[in-house]
């Protein structure tokens, strides 16, 4: 592995000997060098094309601007990333409130970027630098690419270029579109000519041609009038996103054309091998001075599998980011990095996680190719497995256990959510079954460090439906299955179910059913997650527009305060607080039936401190 680190400071430059950088990053992260940080993975691939590129990490947007000019103006353009999460998750809870810290600071330290970084980043590039071009990327500008609702200033706001001033937008997985930019940059291309890279968005000089095969959205200012044409809106961008080969979009805003062209198709894994083989020093600069990075500690000892999602679920961000298709790593390559992991010096035997945005889905796709690239479909699981999806985990088997038998290796767990319906679903293929089960298997008796998490979501099955997941009583035949192996293998571990309250479709009796079902089953949820509305996602559009954008039916959704506390409260049934409040509730609402369900009797009321105890915490995969 490469002992330097992505240039920060002018002198880190000079000593390099370099007049000027090609590229200079700026990144509302702080800077880790690690293939899990967005800003190091882009760095690291302009660098192994031969490019110079310089790093700013966390810029001071506050003062006189010294951190945007200290290392001067690059060669061919500035690159623009707010950070690993959307800087409004990052920086407020599902109640609006202000959080007091930031995972991806160093220290854990709250205020070192802006809210919208890459709005302030790239105003201030182009305020000190106007003839540099801009590329402004991450999740951030790929979740706010068209016109999206903000659920934090609760109103439509127009395509992200239109706020940001960058010159190009670069959505989705970055890495091949940036490098085409660069290299026709160097070649001498001005950055007004470069319209047809994929992944990319720009203000057009003009509209659409007539008669061209191009999808023209609803303009933004239609979008306000009436919410069903941004329901509508959606809808298309999604199919798109979620095509092997899409179509170039537009949408006008403001007296203006943006253009978005069409995503890629996914890596090949020799393309993913690259990104992830490149020297990385695994470890944050060494101007943090030893302070500790939340994220970096929770993924320094991880290895990222693949990337990409076809889950489809109703709430998450994945496939808009990454796409639904995925895009596996070698078993070389990963079992490479894991052998490099038992270098570190801090390394003590333990792979913290083996896994990907679902941690088994691990070079799965569908068995006729050719099928994928006409589908439309936006999840291969709901509402029924695709017939066309190999399910094989026989794969993800041999790599746990080549891991696993590395020198220096004493456990590989799998920390990243698990799809049991993916691994428990029906394939024609008996031996394939076998093989899956044998999975879940070895997944529970070797993999898990005392607690597996698995997202069932809710109980309701008209809610589900909702949310693209599958019906609840799978979740009863999975946890059958793993209290057997746990019993079977002499394990005590728990299972650590997810469940959202307050989700589109969702009411007040949906949640005190939940209560009752995950009383039943022994659990006491101490800890909540209500549904957080993210640009770019079927379950926000419902909650901002009020209906489903594929069925153009109107859906409930609690939307103010009262309304979620009301639902968040059934979680705590077994608090004495929220009792009387509980049973007054239901007796509103004639359900005397579900107060027996709840407090009718208290032999299957689980004590504090009994094994299904636990603490909720939402999933990365959320943001």
């Amino acid at each position: 592995m490469s002992a330097s680190f992505l240039p920060t400071s002018l002198d880190e430059i000079r000593r390099l000997g370099w007049e000027q950088p090609d590229v200079i990053l700026f990144s509302g992260d702080a800077y880790v060098d690690h293939p899990s940080f967005g800003a190091a993975v882009i760095g690291r691939v302009l660098e192994a094309q031969g490019y110079k590129v310089a790093l700013v990490p966390q810029p001071n947007w506050r003062d006189d601007l010294r951190d945007f000019r200290k290392l001067g103006r690059p060669r061919l353009f500035f690159g623009v990333s707010p950070g690993a999460m959307d800087s409004m998750v990052n920086h407020y809870t599902a109640a609006r409130r202000l959080r007091h810290d930031d995972a991806y600071t160093a220290g854990g330290r709250h205020g070192q970027r802006p809210d919208y970084p890459g709005i302030v980043y790239t105003r201030i590039l182009k305020e000190l630098f106007p003839d540099v071009p801009v590329a402004l990327g991450g999740i951030e500008a790929s979740l706010r690419r068209v016109a999206h609702y903000d659920y934090w200033q609760d109103r439509l706001r127009p395509p992200y270029l239109l706020d940001a001033t960058a010159d190009i937008l670069i959505y989705g997985m970055g890495e091949r579109p940036v490098t085409e930019l660069a290299r026709r940059l160097d070649q001498g291309e001005k950055i007004s000519d470069i319209t047809d890279i994929a992944q990319t968005a720009f203000i057009a000089p003009s509209g659409p041609v007539n008669d061209s095969p191009d999808i023209v959205l609803s303009s933004y200012e239609a979008c306000l009038k009436d919410k069903r044409k941004q329901a509508a809106n959606f809808k298309i961008v999604e199919v798109e996103s979620n095509r092997m080969h899409g179509h170039v979009m537009w949408q006008q805003a403001q007296g203006k054309w943006i253009r978005i062209n069409p995503m890629l198709p996914p890596m090949t894994s020799a393309e993913l091998d690259s990104v992830y083989d490149l020297p990385y020093t695994r470890v944050p600069h060494p101007r943090y001075k030893g302070k500790t990075i939340p994220a970096y500690e929770m993924i320094r000892h991880s290895v990222t599998m693949h990337r990409g999602c076809f889950g489809g679920c109703a709430f998450c961000t994945i496939s808009a980011h990454q796409g639904k298709f995925i895009s596996s790593r070698s078993q070389q390559s990963i079992l490479k990095e894991v052998r490099q992991i038992t270098g570190m010096a801090d390394f003590k035997g333990y792979i913290s996680d083996l896994g990907g945005p679902s941690a088994n889905m691990y070079r799965m796709g569908g068995r006729d190719r050719s099928a994928c690239e006409k589908c439309e479909r936006p999840s291969c699981l709901h509402p029924k497995p695709c017939p066309n999806l190999d399910n094989d985990h026989r794969p993800l088997l041999d790599l746990y256990r080549k891991a696993s038998a590395l020198p220096g290796i004493k456990k590989c767990f799998v920390g990243s959510g698990v799809r049991y319906d993916l691994a428990m679903a029906h394939n024609p293929d008996n031996r394939i079954n076998e093989t899956n089960r044998e999975y879940l298997r070895e997944l529970i008796e070797k993999h898990v460090s005392g607690r597996l998490k698995v997202a069932p979501e809710h109980t309701s099955d008209h809610v589900l439906a909702i949310m693209r997941k599958p019906p609840f009583q799978l979740f009863h035949r999975f946890k059958e299955f793993f209290d057997h192996v746990n019993e079977h293998a002499g394990l005590r571990q728990q299972l650590i179910p997810y469940f959202i309250s307050s989700h589109p479709g969702c009411t007040e009796i949906d949640m005190a059913e939940l209560a009752c079902e995950t009383k039943k089953l022994n659990f006491r949820l101490e800890q909540v997650q209500d549904f957080t509305p993210t640009p770019m996602t079927v379950s926000t559009e419902i909650y901002y527009t009020g209906i489903h954008p594929y069925t153009g039916e109107k859906v409930y959704t609690a939307r103010g305060e009262s309304e979620k506390k009301a639902q968040r409260k059934y979680f705590f049934w077994y608090d004495s607080d929220a009792r009387a409040d509980i049973r007054q509730h239901l007796m509103r609402l004639h359900r005397p039936d579900l107060v027996r369900r709840l407090f009718g009797s208290t032999h299957n009321t689980p004590e504090r401190g009994s094994k299904n105890n636990r603490n909720y915490k939402s999933p990365q995969r959320r943001k």
